[in-house]
């Protein structure tokens, strides 16, 4: 089984970009697709980004399309989440998923890190 740790979360102001960090340890992660969710306070945990176990295939909530890329490098057995334009809105605990047998179109983690918290100030 994976064992996935989330780094890179922070404070940053409105307008501002962090780079999260998802690296995998106890199996290679390119047998797995890779996603990325949020969860706010109060609210439900959803689906930010996924990509595909060669990198080639991405999908991003509509929230994320334009601010947010997905990738991965499989040499280094890590996924990033880059995130430029940040607003308030995107304050949240991210969370990065492996999904051993689904597919990017349809990811059903079974596997989750921790979680990173990331906070954009107005």
């Amino acid at each position: 089984q994976v064992q996935l740790v989330e780094s890179g979360g922070g404070l940053v102001q409105a307008g501002g970009s962090l780079r999260l960090s998802c690296a995998a340890s106890g199996r290679t992660l390119s047998s797995y697709s890779m996603g990325w969710f949020r969860q706010a306070p109060g609210k439900e945990r959803e689906f930010v980004a996924a990509i595909s176990l060669s990198g080639g295939i991405t999908k991003y909530a509509d929230s994320a399309k334009g601010r947010f890329t997905i990738s991965r490098d499989n040499a280094k057995n890590t996924v990033y989440l880059q995130m430029n334009s940040l607003k308030p809105d995107d304050t949240a605990v991210y969370y990065c998923a492996a999904d051993r047998y689904g597919t990017v179109q349809r990811l059903v983690p079974d596997v989750w890190g921790q979680g990173t918290q990331v906070t954009v100030s107005s």
